[in-house]
């Protein structure tokens, strides 16, 4: 099965969702792309991050975000794990952990037991390249302002209110990645 085969199993072409999500998973897909074409001393897996990049929010519809047209039932901080769950039973573990270690730039155990998020208790930060990849180039792009680059600063002020631990992260990956 193909990522497009996916993402049309979950979301209808034509709704506002559908949009929504195609044109930041675009976005997002084509940001981490250009990283991995401006270093290619990184050897990453290309057709991996294309494709992960693709499906890393397929779990969005799961989740409670009318104002991105997702009517689910949960908060939106479960889109990580959720989409993992269905990525794996889909037979895509590896870009399930992709979908699980995209939040912020990533969640501690620590930090999800410290902040009683209601996700499972693991560690979900990003560790192989492709998934720190995917992860950075995620914070460029919001679902509310589709299409719209955020520039650095409000990217560091947005995941500052997250801890100072977001920001340092974010910083390493500027310079591996710019």
């Amino acid at each position: 099965m193909d990522t497009q085969t996916i993402i049309d199993k979950y979301y209808k072409e034509g709704t506002k969702l559908y949009d929504i999500y195609m044109s930041h998973c675009s976005d997002v897909t084509n940001k981490a792309l250009s990283i991995v074409q401006a270093h290619p001393e990184l050897a990453v897996d290309t057709r991996f991050i294309e494709e992960a990049g693709m499906l890393h929010d397929i779990g969005i519809f799961k989740t409670h975000a009318p104002h991105i047209a997702c009517e689910g039932s949960f908060p939106y901080i479960c889109h990580g794990y959720l989409g993992r769950d269905l990525l794996t039973l889909e037979g895509f573990p590896r870009h399930g952990l992709v979908c699980e270690r995209h939040t912020g730039t990533g969640l501690s155990l620590e930090t999800i037991i410290n902040r009683k998020l209601p996700v499972p208790h693991r560690d979900m930060r990003p560790k192989s390249l492709e998934e720190k990849i995917i992860c950075f180039a995620d914070k460029f792009y919001s679902k509310s302002q589709l299409g719209k680059e955020k520039p650095l600063k409000k990217i560091r002020q947005s995941l500052g209110r997250h801890g100072r631990h977001q920001v340092e992260v974010f910083d390493e990956w500027c310079e591996i990645f710019l």
